[in-house]
């Protein structure tokens, strides 16, 4: 049996591929990091997951914020304190990959994921803070216009809130579109990652059946995410996209190994690595095994499936509107950014 180290330093250093810590507190980073991550991901929720739960952490760093701050500066403020200190411990990364690894997330505000200007600025501002900060915007039709931008002016982006390949085709299209003008600019574009968020896309997909009253079993629930996952890895294999992608979400240490070996990244929560301690996993690839056809026919009785699984599944316009986006938005705002926006600072 592999051990929990040893699998994803496996996983690490004979595969392709590479994963992130998902988490922002700073003792779980380190665990992460020796476990062999090489970049980490945080959020609105992770951000104040690890502000309240582990207050003596940040005691200086909050009673270093200036007083007066405002509803919308807060949770700025707040973010700011994690993901500097989370760029700190990641730069030794950054500096001996020349910036192929060693980032950390910093995300906007969710509740202006249709607000270009608002945006922009404000990932104009994070990426200032420190080099390996790549910004966290949605996929919508709003976060690939500053997507774009964001490249052509050198700032890196992850691009969250996207749970079908669609999205993740549209990020990677955008971000070539923002590197030429870098490039034409006389600059080197910035990292890209196209995140899919695969464990929600199975979390919403049985509340759809179970409303449905489908033939969709719970087995075929828990490959939905996986076939989305799979087939945006082999389109990006095959039309040599330049941005990379980001799996997210994961939801036990058996869809780790059914992607192993895939030339992307994963973001494995913490939570998730402690799993991967106790389970039979094997040290093989396992992202080239396709999911079996009558699975992703029975999937394909549902649209809100069919719309995340088919490239075009839906259009730019359509990304805000879809479901999925609609609850995992709301999620950030209200058990996130309006907690941060709350706090009490000392």
């Amino acid at each position: 049996m592999a051990t929990e180290r040893g699998y994803l330093n496996w996983l690490a250093e004979k595969t392709a591929t590479r994963w992130w810590h998902d988490s922002g507190d700073p003792d779980e980073l380190r665990r992460g990091l020796s476990r062999g991550a090489c970049g980490v991901t945080t959020n609105p929720i992770l951000s104040y997951q690890t502000l309240t739960s582990n207050p003596r952490a940040w005691a200086d760093a909050l009673s270093a914020l200036p007083a007066g701050l405002s509803k919308e500066e807060q949770p700025e403020a707040l973010i700011r304190c994690v993901v500097t200190r989370a760029a700190t411990t990641l730069k030794p990364v950054y500096e001996q990959t020349r910036g192929q690894h060693g980032y950390v997330c910093a995300q906007v505000n969710p509740g202006r994921a249709g607000d270009r200007g608002a945006m922009l600025a404000m990932a104009q501002r994070f990426s200032a803070l420190a080099p390996n900060i790549t910004v966290k915007l949605p996929v919508t039709s709003a976060g690939l216009d500053v997507l774009e931008d964001c490249t052509a002016e050198g700032i890196s982006c992850t691009m969250t809130m996207s749970f079908g390949v669609a999205q993740s085709i549209a990020t990677a299209e955008r971000y070539r579109l923002g590197a030429r003008r870098a490039e034409r600019a006389g600059k080197t574009p910035p990292q890209c990652f196209s995140v899919v968020m695969m464990g929600r896309i199975d979390d919403y997909l049985r509340d759809v059946a179970r409303d449905w009253q489908s033939d969709v079993t719970e087995p075929d629930i828990r490959q939905a995410g996986l076939a989305v996952s799979k087939r945006a890895c082999r389109i990006y294999r095959e039309r040599g996209y330049e941005a990379r992608l980001l799996v997210a979400a994961f939801r036990s240490p058996h869809q780790v190994a059914a992607l192993a070996g895939g030339e992307f990244l994963m973001s494995i929560h913490p939570k998730i690595q402690g799993m991967i301690a106790g389970a039979d996993l094997p040290r093989e690839p396992g992202i080239d095994a396709d999911i079996a056809p009558d699975v992703v026919e029975r999937l394909m009785g549902l649209p809100d499936f069919v719309k995340a699984f088919e490239p075009d599944g839906m259009e730019p316009q359509d990304f805000i509107t879809y479901g999925l986006a609609q609850r995992t938005l709301s999620q950030f705002v209200e058990s996130g950014w309006s907690r941060l926006e709350a706090m009490v600072l000392p």
